[in-house]
């Protein structure tokens, strides 16, 4: 193999395809980074669950498919000058120059790395930057427990053109809904992603203007988009019946202005011990925050706030409602009650259903 590719162009393709890379390896060759050079040079990992790959042009004198180390390259190209890099491989190894600073990698066996599992049909598109945005919303809330599997994955819910993203961690649920582009009109399904692979996924693809989303039966997704794609098997698992926890009649609103009503919360909680609330007391036009307890450090800010109901007092984790609150795509936020033990929810301020929901848990504290 030889061939020049642009310094910038490789180092985003290489870091896209590292993110599958397995951080513990079950054989040595799943460490590796396969280099396929024909008229573009295609990038591909694969751990069994994740497969990445990224094509970009390059110019080649010899084509070939070579194996090595895909974090040291990762490494290596990101450390390079912004200059054209030449790779040559010769038996064993792969040399790769760029400007006076030459590097000599052991290639690994190609010939032992496995087959990356086909991108499954086309089953719609969406904006990237619509995608991202979502995910980003809904990932908040997914579990990291992962001995409640179902829970650390984000689930995506097709009804014709319309996508429900939704995660929860039992005590906080977040649910988006957008527009996109199906190729079966009437199509209605449900699939299990897990949620670190579909952030990062979505984060890397905002490149282009559009993401091809591919559903291969209840096993794979594919992703795909400004010349990059991904695979990821799904979780299984039944999903909590999320709906139940969507409160559709209120009886007290509040309004805020989201950033002081963000850092309020902030310089409240400096003082909450771990695992201790944030208290909110709402009443005609104010907001009262409280922490901590009176034998020890203790913290009260008064905010103006909008309130429509009777006086309220209730109690939240404190990072929660900071993951809420920073995740409205609004200058306001809204929380909408039923009672103080039960869920509120956290909305942007919009004409008709909001498009955003955060359903949080309040929580009991003594007094």
């Amino acid at each position: 193999m030889k061939l020049q590719v642009e310094r910038d162009h490789l180092a985003d393709a290489v870091a896209w395809t590292a993110r599958a890379l397995p951080a513990r390896p079950t054989a040595p060759v799943l460490a590796g980074m396969r280099l396929l050079a024909g008229n573009d040079l295609t990038l591909s990992t694969f751990d069994y669950e994740v497969s990445a790959q990224a094509i970009l042009p390059v110019i080649t004198d010899e084509e070939g498919a070579v194996l090595v180390s895909g974090r040291l390259l990762a490494e290596i190209v990101r450390s390079l000058p912004a200059k054209p890099v030449d790779l040559v491989t010769d038996g064993t190894r792969a040399t790769l120059k760029c400007r006076s600073a030459t590097f000599t990698l052991v290639l690994l066996p190609e010939e032992e790395y496995p087959t990356l599992p086909e991108m499954p049909p086309l089953t719609g598109s969406v904006g990237s930057d619509a995608l991202a945005s979502a995910i980003s919303q809904v990932a908040i809330a997914a579990g990291r427990d992962d001995t409640l599997p179902a829970l650390t994955g984000i689930r995506i819910e097709i009804s014709g053109d319309s996508l429900t993203l939704v995660a929860t961690d039992r005590y906080r649920l977040a649910v988006r809904q957008l527009r996109w582009n199906p190729t079966q009109p009437d199509l209605n399904t449900a699939v299990l992603v897990p949620a670190r692979v579909l952030g990062e996924t979505a984060r890397a693809l905002t490149s282009g203007a559009e993401v091809s989303i591919s559903l291969g039966g209840d096993s794979l997704i594919g992703f795909a988009g400004a010349g990059r794609q991904t695979t990821t098997r799904l979780l299984s698992g039944e999903y909590p019946k999320y709906q139940s926890l969507l409160p559709s009649e209120f009886s007290a609103t509040a309004e805020l202005m989201a950033a002081p009503f963000a850092e309020a919360v902030k310089r409240v909680a400096l003082v909450a011990e771990r695992n201790t609330p944030v208290r909110l007391a709402f009443s005609a036009g104010q907001l009262v925050l409280e922490a901590g307890a009176s034998e020890e450090a203790q913290a009260v800010e008064v905010l103006e706030a909008a309130y429509d109901g009777e006086d309220l007092q209730i109690a939240f984790n404190p990072q929660y409602l900071l993951d809420g609150i920073g995740a409205l795509d609004s200058d306001t936020a809204r929380i909408s009650f039923t009672s103080p033990t039960k869920p509120a929810v956290l909305t942007g301020k919009s004409e008709g259903d909001p498009d955003y929901r955060y359903v949080l848990m309040p929580i009991r504290s003594a007094g």
